[in-house]
């Protein structure tokens, strides 16, 4: 018994001085406002506050294309860095965001659904075009439609790519025609996405990000790259500095499934690449809190939700700690294809 005492608090006390790199954290936001949807927005104010606790933390904020591939090449030199995006191009981020970047240095980037520019509450081409004449905006691609992409329930595979490709195609051609060019980067919309998708978009040099949460780093993979949400709801100051100063969980990111549910609830596996304790690991699912975590061996650990879900959309997300108060973090959205889309 003592020797397996002696056991746990040595892997405890490894895993708490395990050494954790420097990453990329990337910031998703849709509206800037106060009066536009809850569920989306992020107060004028509160956006304000963000970048004021980014700079008080002195955290560089980089241009995502050139950031995010450093972070998957683990080239950040141990120097934590942020990008910002938006979804959607909306209006609010011309009028309230887009000043309050330009005077901080800030470099961002517009994800573009490109049948909504011009449209009552989105941006005009003009717009977009005086943004993207900074050398501190990136604009990309969020589809011509903003349609949920995944191959929907008795969709022919060939219908399905007809589909997926006529929306990728137009943006990007509405973007080159409007805009010149644009960075080979996409924003899947709603966050959704499933294999045949992220292969897609390989063949294409494409880097593909989500709504799922956590940090960039080597183990991520490139079309499925996490962002957090930032609106009202989960951007808030008290949790703030935890999100801003994560890592990359030590999974790779490849063995993680594409999140399309084929069993409710799903059970996760993960696939660890260095020993934790696994009783410091901390899972929660999206309405149900905690969740257990079953530790298979040294490297290996399951989590499964005990309830069903009923949503179309939602998450399990983990969290380890890693060194200097800061955590390992990973967040796996369930997509349940036989709830009707948004």
């Amino acid at each position: 018994m003592m020797k397996i005492l002696t056991h746990i608090a040595l892997a405890s006390l490894l895993a708490a001085s395990m050494p954790a790199s420097a990453d990329l954290v990337v910031l998703q936001y849709h509206h800037v406002s106060d009066s536009t949807p809850p569920s989306t927005s992020t107060s004028t104010s509160l956006f304000r506050a963000q970048l004021d606790h980014i700079e008080e933390l002195a955290l560089p904020v980089a241009t995502l294309p050139e950031a995010t591939r450093q972070a998957l090449a683990g080239q950040l030199e141990n120097q934590q860095k942020i990008a910002i995006t938006f979804d959607d191009a909306y209006e609010s981020v011309y009028t309230n965001a887009a000043s309050l970047l330009r005077e901080r240095g800030y470099p961002y980037t517009i994800f573009i659904n490109t049948d909504a520019v011009g449209k009552q509450g989105y941006m005009t081409w003009k717009q977009l075009g005086e943004l993207g004449n900074s050398p501190l905006v990136t604009l990309a691609n969020h589809s011509a439609d903003h349609a949920h992409l995944p191959r929907r329930p008795g969709e022919e595979e060939a219908a399905w790519r007809r589909r997926v490709q006529n929306s990728l195609d137009r943006a990007a051609e509405a973007l080159e025609d409007r805009l010149g060019d644009t960075a080979p980067l996409f924003a899947y919309p709603y966050g959704e996405y499933d294999k045949a998708l992220e292969t897609m978009l390989a063949e294409r040099g494409w880097l593909g990000y989500g709504q799922q949460s956590g940090a960039i780093g080597e183990t991520s993979h490139n079309t499925r790259l996490p962002r957090f949400p930032m609106a009202n709801q989960y951007g808030q100051l008290g949790g703030l500095k935890n999100k801003l100063m994560s890592k990359a969980f030590p999974v790779d990111a490849v063995t993680l499934p594409d999140g399309i549910l084929k069993t409710n609830p799903p059970e996760l596996t993960l696939q660890l690449n260095k020993p934790l304790d696994t009783g410091r690991l901390t899972c929660f699912a999206s309405g149900q809190g905690r969740i257990p975590v079953s530790r298979i061996d040294k490297t290996t650990a399951t989590v499964r939700a005990p309830d069903k879900f009923s949503s179309r959309r939602f998450r399990y997300n983990c969290t380890y700690p890693a060194s200097n108060g800061s955590y390992y973090w990973l967040s796996q959205q369930w997509v349940d294809l036989s709830r009707p889309e948004d």
